[in-house]
């Protein structure tokens, strides 16, 4: 068993009447396109009881399927959804899934994408097979569930009682909101946020550093409010205080709406109730660049279809309170995100700031006629990636996702990258980068049974299939709404065998539930091929090699950099490349910081391939003013990857910078060694 420390959690309180505030409509912003409302208030209280043996609070994919599971398990069940739709974002914005293969993906899960497709289907089509599942079961569905109250005796939750005075006792309760709401309300451990790498021993969580991995801005760009002076103040969610890279931190990932696109007599896109020209600028200043703005939208847009994600639907920076936010508070940031996003697109299509040769192709483009029809055309689901974590004694982490850990308990399968949008928008050097980018592919893993339970001094008898104990980088793999549906089925099955032996659910036999998993269609163990390529073969790590090594997770990356592991000998789990594109734009940077002055040999390395660039540019400035420059073949590369620079008299700082200016292929950045020759003592600590 894993033992966890409780630093940055957040402990919630066992006061159970945490209510959001009572909201009367005038409270509300005005909705930035008609019909569209994250909160309905209650019209009226009207005090009402009833029973259940499962209670599910939030109708997302992973609730349906948990309800449909209890209910095939004899349970009596009942499923309370915050909203008027049920789904989630499986049938709020997605056409496609990832993360859902049959090597992975069985049981209820797999039933729901055999009646739909995994491809090209309509959110209307998700949310109707998500209704046709449950119409099948005797399941009692409550939507505008607004969560007011919990009622515990110890450790068990006895009721839920929800803002328009509707109460459900039970004897098993499951959490499948994509924020851990009512875990939260019931006193169980949690955190939002990034945790330090420090926490888990893991690379990939934490601030990052700023203009470091993929979606990244292909040219500099000013943040300013009136360009070039610094005294005029930060353009909206521009910030000049990223803090330190490997540091935990209150940010989360960005949120949007996977907007469905349509060129079938669409309905043009809108303008927001609340339109701010300023919010636009940045982008604005993107075409202004000339940089390829690589239009890409397909039905389900998103963010990464325009400049390759470097600024487009991401809200980057405006979520940050919802996680804990009263339900009014989110209504406000929901609307903050719409306006934002609508605008963004009104923006594109009638900003003179926009070439009429791009603004004529996107005027093609606009909302449907035939869907969310109650809400003008726009989804009614925000893109909610990450919000509380529950933290019990098991909390999946990097380790799991890389395959050093495999927990012995699975109760499914995940087989996403690690994944990471951006955090925050930050300056570097008069620019404005991105930072919390991660996209680290993995092969596929187990979850571990003990990631659903809360820690048992608690609460024994709720499960969390979707805010599960799991750090941020962990979170960014098993977030996809395949895994969560396979998740739920796996809760609602362990909720009944607690309920049918009368045991706390950290104590179900899991011989028993696995057999039961088995036997219901869930996959728990990976048996088939390699699915990424490059997996099996790790990087070498950097600690193992003498001298000082620097791998690219610790260089200054400036540009639109990938990252990759498809190809050997690599030093780290991952290398950098350039994409073949933005040429002049990329420079990898890695700064040594010596002992004492000395002389080293300087190494390179990078995995050799065809599709290289022929005459690298590399340059090693080791004292002052004493800069010598390479061009490299990266076509092939010397023993272990590593390739010599040559000796020299280094000052305590040594600088090796790689560009990708004027190059006639695929640049790489890796690692950069620094091996002693003389009179410096070797430290492999960095």
């Amino acid at each position: 068993m894993k033992l966890l420390a409780y630093t940055l959690v957040h402990l919630c309180l066992l006061t159970i009447t945490a209510a959001p505030v009572r909201a009367r409509a005038l409270e509300l912003p005005e909705p930035a396109i008609p019909g569209l409302r994250y909160y309905y208030p209650r019209e009226k209280v009207e005090p009402r009881e009833i029973e259940s043996d499962v209670c599910i609070y939030g109708g997302t994919c992973a609730g349906v399927v948990a309800a449909v599971q209890a209910d095939r398990m004899g349970q009596r069940v009942v499923l309370l959804e915050f909203g008027k739709h049920l789904g989630g974002l499986s049938s709020g914005g997605l056409s496609h899934t990832d993360g859902g293969d049959s090597g992975v993906c069985g049981g209820i899960a797999r039933e729901f994408y055999k009646r739909i497709g995994q491809h090209s289907f309509r959110p209307s089509e998700a949310e109707a097979a998500f209704e046709s599942l449950l119409s099948d079961t005797r399941v009692a569905v409550y939507k505008l569930a607004h969560l007011d109250k919990v009622a515990k005796d110890g450790t068990r939750i006895v009721a839920i009682t929800m803002e328009d005075g509707l109460t459900v006792h039970a004897k098993q309760f499951i959490d499948a909101t994509y924020e851990g709401d009512l875990l939260a309300r019931a006193g169980v451990s949690w955190h939002a946020g990034r945790e330090a790498n420090s926490v888990y021993g893991e690379t990939y969580n934490g601030i990052r550093v700023p203009g470091q991995g993929g979606h990244n801005w292909p040219t500099r760009v000013d943040p300013y409010r009136v360009a070039g002076d610094a005294t005029s103040g930060l353009l909206p969610r521009v910030n000049d205080d990223p803090g330190t890279p490997g540091e935990g931190d209150e940010r989360i990932q960005a949120f949007c709406f996977r907007m469905w696109l349509t060129k079938n007599n669409p309905l043009p896109f809108p303008k927001p109730s609340v339109y701010r020209a300023e919010e636009y600028e940045l982008l604005a200043r993107l075409f202004e660049s000339g940089a390829n703005p690589y239009i890409g939208w397909s039905l389900d847009t998103n963010n990464h279809h325009l400049f390759r994600g470097a600024y487009f639907i991401d809200f980057v920076g405006g979520n940050y309170g919802w996680p804990n936010a009263s339900w009014i508070e989110r209504e406000r940031l929901f609307q903050a995100h719409a306006n934002y996003q609508i605008g963004v697109m009104w923006f594109l299509a009638n900003s003179e700031r926009i070439p009429e040769s791009y603004r004529s192709e996107i005027r093609k483009w606009g909302l449907p006629r035939d869907e969310y029809m109650d809400t003008s055309g726009w989804t009614h689901q925000l893109y909610i990636r990450e919000g509380r974590r529950m933290v019990s004694d098991y909390v999946m982490t990097q380790h799991n996702c890389q395959g050093r850990e495999q927990p012995d308990d699975s109760v499914g399968l995940a087989s996403y990258n690690m994944d990471s949008h951006h955090c925050q928008m930050t300056v570097v050097d008069g620019a404005v980068r991105n930072e919390g980018n991660v996209e680290i592919g993995v092969e596929p893993y187990p979850i571990a049974y003990r990631a659903l339970t809360p820690k048992r001094d608690e609460c024994t008898n709720l499960l969390v299939p979707v805010a599960l104990s799991s750090s941020h980088i962990a979170f960014g793999s098993i977030r996809m709404e395949p895994v969560f549906m396979l998740l739920g089925q796996s809760a609602a099955t362990a909720a009944a065998q607690a309920i049918e032996t009368d045991t706390a659910v950290q104590d179900v036999d899991y011989v028993k539930l696995r057999d039961r998993l088995l036997k219901d269609g869930q996959i728990l163990e990976y048996k088939g091929p390699p699915r990424h390529r490059g997996g099996g073969q790790p990087g070498v790590d950097a600690k193992s090699l003498p001298g000082i090594v620097i791998d690219n997770d610790q260089a200054m990356l400036v540009g639109p950099w990938s990252v990759n592991n498809v190809t050997h000998p690599r030093v780290g789990p991952t290398y950098v490349h350039d994409n073949n594109e933005a040429k002049g734009k990329c420079v990898a940077k890695y700064e040594f910081n010596l002992p004492r002055p000395g002389r080293f040999e300087v190494r390179i390395s990078w995995p050799p391939n065809p599709n290289r660039a022929t005459n690298v540019p590399i340059t090693i400035t080791y004292g002052e003013r004493q800069t010598k420059s390479f061009a490299f073949n990266q076509k092939t590369s010397g023993q272990n990857g590593f390739n010599s620079l040559g000796e020299f008299e280094c000052k305590e700082t040594v600088v090796v910078e790689i560009s990708n200016k004027g190059t006639d292929g695929y640049v790489i950045a890796d690692a950069v060694q620094l091996l002693p020759t003389s009179g410096v003592t070797q430290d492999r600590s960095r």
